[in-house]
């Protein structure tokens, strides 16, 4: 009997701290995507600032600091609000026009007949629209307006996610301002849970982030708004969802031909060829960037495969919208890379 009482104290100290820590996660939870983001930031941003460091002394932190706010925000915040400003305002501009029937879609050019396989049909189409577009607009107003609505809080979820942006980046430079201690607690806490030093996993994990943040993400979001200059400039409508599309194409590692042809096709439709045969140059150019950029950024290269990379971007959208697109395949190629790292212990002993 009194074993069984020696053993009711040790269950209960272990029920109380679970509660404990599921109380806890509960109250973080409405945080902790912005904290990971917040993380991945740092971590991507630190080399950064750290050389700014370095070059203006340590006695001038805080005003390295605040300089260093001032040029992260100017480069990552604000080209991100024109590209997030743009679809909406494009969305939304599109929306209006099919409440009111004011919507106006140029006619086809004779030249779009002699696309391979689909001109005729297309052009067809596509004149019948234009020439009937009130009475298309009128029998087919209720789709519309419900596309429409579900592409509006898009576009809600994409600002609601630049906010979300925002709030992590100023925290990450709050993380970066104490990385020493924040690096020896992340030792720390690895050592204690796997036994051993935990040097070699933190510092992997920290170069796998950096790796896809700036081989991936960085290079994705310099293409999109590349694509977005292009097609403002050459007048392609809903030039905000073409360039969120290019955006997406390069996270998830598709060729960004996939969006540019499709934009190119549109632009010979509605603008003089001259104009057009430049544009589809620019647009080549801009999909082929990458083969430069990916070394430039990348470094020694990604070791993590396209398919995890690809998983964890289409995982993250579903799970956690806009914000998962990103941190979906920062999380998903760590974890890949503690596993390889396991795997490799595993064989050496």
């Amino acid at each position: 009997m009194k074993d069984q009482k020696t053993q009711i104290t040790p269950i209960l100290r272990v029920v109380l701290l679970l509660l404990i820590l599921a109380w806890c996660f509960y109250i973080i939870k409405p945080f902790i995507i912005i904290l990971v983001w917040a993380t991945i930031l740092g971590v991507a941003l630190y080399p950064v600032y750290k050389k700014l460091i370095l070059f203006f002394g340590q006695k001038k932190r805080k005003g390295v600091t605040f300089l260093f706010t001032l040029i992260a925000v100017a480069i990552i915040v604000v080209p991100s609000y024109f590209l997030a400003s743009s679809l909406a305002q494009t969305t939304k501009v599109t929306a209006e026009k099919i409440r009111t029937n004011t919507l106006n879609i140029p006619a086809p050019k004779e030249s779009v007949r002699d696309w391979p396989l689909v001109g005729e049909e297309l052009y067809e189409q596509w004149k019948g629209i234009s020439d009937n577009l009130e009475s298309y607009i009128q029998q087919n107003q209720d789709i519309l307006l419900e596309i429409g609505g579900k592409l509006l809080g898009g576009v809600t979820g994409v600002l609601a996610a630049l906010g979300i942006f925002i709030i992590a980046l100023l925290i990450s430079i709050v993380f970066m301002y104490n990385a020493e201690l924040s690096y020896e607690a992340t030792v720390k806490f690895h050592s204690k849970i796997l036994g051993v030093p935990g040097n070699e996993i933190v510092d992997m994990s920290r170069d796998t982030i950096r790796s896809v943040v700036r081989g991936i993400l960085l290079v994705a979001i310099i293409q999109a708004l590349l694509s977005l200059v292009g097609f403002e400039i050459i007048g392609l409508p809903g030039a905000g969802l073409w360039a969120l599309a290019a955006l997406l194409a390069g996270i998830v590692q598709l060729p960004m031909l996939l969006v540019m042809i499709p934009a190119i096709l549109v632009a010979f439709s509605i603008v003089d060829t001259p104009y057009a045969i430049i544009f589809a140059v620019y647009c080549v150019l801009v999909s082929i960037s990458d083969t430069f950029l990916k070394p430039l950024l990348l470094g020694q290269g990604l070791k993590t495969p396209m398919i995890v990379i690809l998983v964890g971007a289409i995982g993250g959208l579903f799970l956690h919208g806009i914000v998962g697109l990103f941190v979906g395949p920062v999380i998903l190629a760590v974890v890949y890379q503690l596993y390889m790292y396991w795997v490799d212990s595993i064989e050496e002993e």
